[in-house]
């Protein structure tokens, strides 16, 4: 079977990669650079019980980190670079009474569904992370939460897919649009012609509704932009991966911290804003004091696609021969495995 896949993003590259396993003879199309978008630009966080909301996705979410280990452990076989997986744990704190008594509830529900999960309180907080706020109220602790270092995962991703003889990478192509032929894609359009496959799988980010041909059949994905803001420790102390109400702390354990986000409907604006810089680093500064003196370093921002039908859109599509990995907003890194085993069983089970 001959699979397009489009886009090279960490959806694109790993969905590729199973579908080679497969057998299938992958062409991987990339309008710009492989993982230059959302998958590069991300913290990175593997955060299952961080970003559940429902007992569905609680268990999704948490199959997709459990397997996480084994999964980056053999993408870093099969390309020489170590993608920075480690468990960090994680912290959802509460600054608040009312955040607090919501904590408490949350971590019975995951205790419920048999995840570990503590409410601390005081010393119990310090005890995780000794230069967290002594005025945080309560914090749960999740101990089996994890994260890898996005550039480093989209690097032995490209290294992979570059060295997998099955799939043919090029990049600076434009897909116009889905070649359709009596309903069904057989193809994609191209600038300058075509491309004819078996089936196309869409992986294109934020881009992935403006793709010609899919109206009616791919429901609206919009990004959403994320400014993110690199700090120095020195020494380094954090360790444990930190979420707020409305903002995180991702520290890599070497003295760089990630601290992000903001969460902005403004189209394709790319630019990282005074505005969004000041909340990031209020936030992040109120989490953890210290950090007020942290050397700034690199600033950035991603669109990450946000599917209006409030779910990740992933598998086979009402068009026979149209697969869909895309729409996975916060959560991209933690589920692009599990969505590439999916993209596969709907094309090669």
């Amino acid at each position: 079977m001959r699979v397009i896949v489009v886009g090279a993003g960490i959806m694109g590259t790993a969905s590729a990669l199973e579908l080679a396993d497969a057998g299938c003879d992958v062409v991987l199309l990339e309008r710009a650079v492989p993982g230059a978008e959302a998958s590069s630009a991300a913290a990175g966080m593997l955060g299952a019980q961080l970003e559940s909301h429902d007992d569905a996705e609680f268990d999704v979410f948490r199959e997709a980190r459990d397997a996480y280990g084994a999964w980056a452990a053999e993408l870093t076989r099969r390309s020489g670079v170590d993608v920075g997986y480690r468990v960090s744990g994680a912290m959802r704190l509460a600054q608040s009474a009312a955040e607090a008594e919501k904590l408490e509830a949350t971590v019975r529900w995951h205790i419920r569904r048999g995840a570990r999960a503590e409410l601390l309180s005081g010393g119990g907080i310090l005890g995780v992370e000794p230069s967290l706020s002594k005025s945080l109220v309560a914090a749960a602790h999740y101990p089996d939460e994890a994260q890898v270092e996005p550039t480093r995962l989209l690097r032995a991703l490209a290294v992979a897919v570059a060295r997998e003889p099955r799939i043919d990478v090029r990049s600076g192509v434009t897909v116009r649009g889905i070649q359709v032929e009596a309903g069904r894609a057989t193809g994609v359009l191209l600038e300058d012609g075509a491309l004819s496959a078996d089936a196309v799988v869409l992986a294109a980010g934020s881009w992935s509704s403006l793709i010609g041909g899919v109206e009616g059949v791919v429901p609206e994905v919009r990004p959403s932009r994320g400014q993110l803001i690199e700090l120095e420790e020195r020494p380094a102390s954090l360790r444990t991966i930190l979420a707020g109400s409305s903002s995180y702390v991702v520290p890599r354990g070497d003295g760089r911290v990630v601290c992000g986000t903001t969460v902005e409907f403004v189209g394709f604006v790319r630019e990282v804003t005074a505005g969004g810089v000041a909340r990031i680093l209020s936030d992040a500064i109120a989490l953890v004091p210290s950090l007020e003196g942290a050397t700034l370093g690199a600033m950035w921002s991603s669109f990450r696609p946000f599917s209006t039908s409030g779910a990740p859109l992933v598998g086979m599509t009402s068009m026979p021969g149209l697969v869909l990995a895309t729409g996975h907003h916060r959560n991209g890194i933690l589920l692009a495995p599990s969505t590439a085993l999916a993209v596969r069983a709907a094309l090669a089970p």
